[in-house]
């Protein structure tokens, strides 16, 4: 398998951990969205979306969109599990996943901080202040959620696919100063995720494409 990612990109962050929990190995294909290269025409022949990352399969099946390709991954590799065996447990960890995929992610990627910045003229105080502000409110949400049921990770004591969201998006909290204060179960979750091999061989620093 082939993955086309950005070592900074949240989204591919999550797929890098699921396929090393998986234990699968693929080629990694950087894509540096800082410097555009998503727009080339290189790129527009893989994917129309513009986006990453991109899963290509062995017979040269392509996939995107993170959360798609990770419930593939699950499907077609069941062990470990991802998700619950549970239907309730399924819709947990799907919720908690969609705070981090759905409402925080969407508002603070790549291409919405850059239309911020060179569309609508924020300065850079206010463009963090934002990106801060939707990151809190989404974290705060998780960590309700965590509070109501105990576990080790995310859901339980084992990762799932909760944790593959959660742990990139707290990274990108600490890299723009976020406030993270008050979260004590999310950071335990996280701090459980890191402990693990597979969450520190997919974490940026450890990218070959890493700056």
């Amino acid at each position: 398998m082939k993955l086309y990612n950005y070592f900074r990109s949240s989204a591919s962050f999550r797929v890098r951990i699921a396929l090393n929990l998986k234990g699968l190995a693929y080629d990694y294909l950087p894509v540096h969205l800082a410097k555009g290269e998503q727009k080339q025409a290189a790129f527009a022949n893989v994917t129309s979306e513009g986006l990453v990352p991109v899963l290509e399969l062995d017979d040269g099946r392509r996939l995107t969109q993170s959360m798609a390709i990770i419930e593939y991954l699950d499907e077609t590799h069941p062990q470990p599990a991802l998700l619950p065996a549970d239907a309730p447990g399924r819709a947990r960890v799907r919720a908690l996943a969609q705070i981090v995929a759905c409402e925080i992610h969407p508002l603070n990627n790549l291409r919405v901080l850059k239309y911020l910045a060179h569309e609508l003229k924020v300065d850079e105080d206010a463009k963090n202040g934002w990106y801060r502000h939707w990151v809190r409110l989404g974290l705060q949400a998780y960590e309700a959620q965590l509070a109501a049921r105990p576990g080790t990770f995310s859901h339980g004591d084992a990762p799932t696919l909760a944790d593959c969201c959660l742990v990139p998006q707290i990274f990108n909290a600490r890299r723009f100063d976020c406030d993270l204060s008050g979260l004590p179960r999310t950071l335990a979750a996280f701090d459980a995720c890191m402990a693990l091999d597979a969450f520190q061989r997919a974490q940026p620093s450890a990218c070959p494409d890493a700056e």
